[in-house]
Formats: structure tokens, C-alpha cells, sequence
């Protein structure tokens, strides 16, 4: 039988989905949005990446494989960056507001959003998830938890160069300066 504090990792995971399914349903019309092909190279290495970390049986014995010796330890700090990383990502949720959308889109007066994590980092969703990916990863201690984040790492990446051409278009120079401001991912690196 499973400790019970093995369940914390997942249940901040269900909280999130289900808080970000909720806050899906108040978002403003789409104006334009990206092509299906364009959105597939950045979902299904996000799918790939949630089976890796969601199912060890599919990973296979090379990639249960440890990195690094589990401890109490590498399990709590994995919680402690889980929870930081998804509390970010739900406060730059609130400060998108009604701009949000799962794929890369252009809402009916879409405005952009300079405030909150934004100051900080120009795709805060992101970075916050990035960082709870981190977390699950160290407390798995598994190959399948390094293997999930590098994918997903790859999927942001890519959705980034497209989500800025968009906001490029939108914006023009005042896009332009924000990047030149504000890092895309971690605070104080361009």
C-alpha cells in the first residue's frame, strides 16, 4: 500500500485540472487561432509527457529506471516545487483573465497583459508549469520524470515562437518592448 502523502503530487495535479477546466469556461470569443497542424506539435508531446509521468507501466524498465536515489527529502522538495509551480500558473491565469486559451489564439479585444507574474515573465503559465514538472520529476526520481519534462520543455518552446509571431501581429512595438523587458520563461535570464 502507497503512503498517503504519495497522493499530494496528484491531487495538486487534479485540483488544477479541474480549476483550470472551471476558469476555461469565462474566456473572451476567438478572433484567430492556430491551425490544428501547428497546435499537434505542441499537444502531443504534452500527452506524451502526462502518460510518462501519470503511468509507469507505459514507460518501460529503461526509463523506471532512477536518476537519483529517492528520499524523503528529493520527495518534499518535488511537492514543495509542484505547489509553487501550479500556484504560479493559476496567478498568471487570474491576470490573463479572458485572454487565456489552451492554443495559441487571438481573442475578441485582446488586451496585453504587463501585470502580476507577468512583470516577471512574459508566458508565467509556462514557467509555472515547467516548475511543477520539475517537482513531479524529483519526487519520481525516475528517468520517465526527466524524459516528460525535456518533451514538454520542447512543446513550450515551440508553442512560444508561434504565440509571439500572434502577439507580434497584435501588438506591434508594444510586444516588441515587452520582450525586450521580459524574459519568455525564468526571471532575470533574456
Amino acid at each position: 500500500m502507497r503512503h498517503p502523502l504519495a497522493l499530494l503530487i496528484p491531487a495538486f495535479w487534479l485540483a488544477w485540472i479541474i480549476y483550470w477546466f472551471a476558469a476555461s469556461l469565462s474566456v473572451k470569443p476567438v478572433r484567430r487561432r492556430e491551425s490544428a497542424a501547428s497546435r499537434a506539435t505542441h499537444v502531443i508531446p504534452l500527452l506524451i509527457s502526462a502518460v510518462l509521468l501519470g503511468s509507469p507501466r507505459v514507460a518501460g524498465p529503461l526509463l523506471d529506471g532512477r536518476f537519483m536515489t529517492r528520499s524523503a527529502a528529493s520527495f518534499f522538495t518535488g511537492v514543495a516545487l509542484v505547489a509553487a509551480g501550479l500556484l504560479f500558473s493559476v496567478a498568471a491565469r487570474v491576470y490573463l483573465g479572458g485572454n487565456w486559451s489552451g492554443t495559441v489564439t487571438l481573442k475578441q479585444d485582446h488586451t496585453l497583459t504587463r501585470t502580476g507574474p507577468y512583470r516577471y515573465v512574459r508566458h508565467p503559465i509556462y514557467t509555472g508549469i515547467l516548475l511543477a514538472i520539475l517537482g513531479s520529476a524529483l519526487a519520481l526520481a525516475e528517468w520517465r520524470g526527466l524524459v516528460a519534462l525535456a518533451l514538454v520543455v520542447f512543446a513550450f518552446l515551440r508553442k512560444i515562437r508561434t504565440e509571439e509571431q500572434f502577439m507580434i501581429e497584435q501588438f506591434g512595438e508594444d510586444y516588441e518592448r515587452y520582450r525586450r523587458e521580459v524574459p519568455a520563461l525564468v526571471p532575470g535570464v533574456m
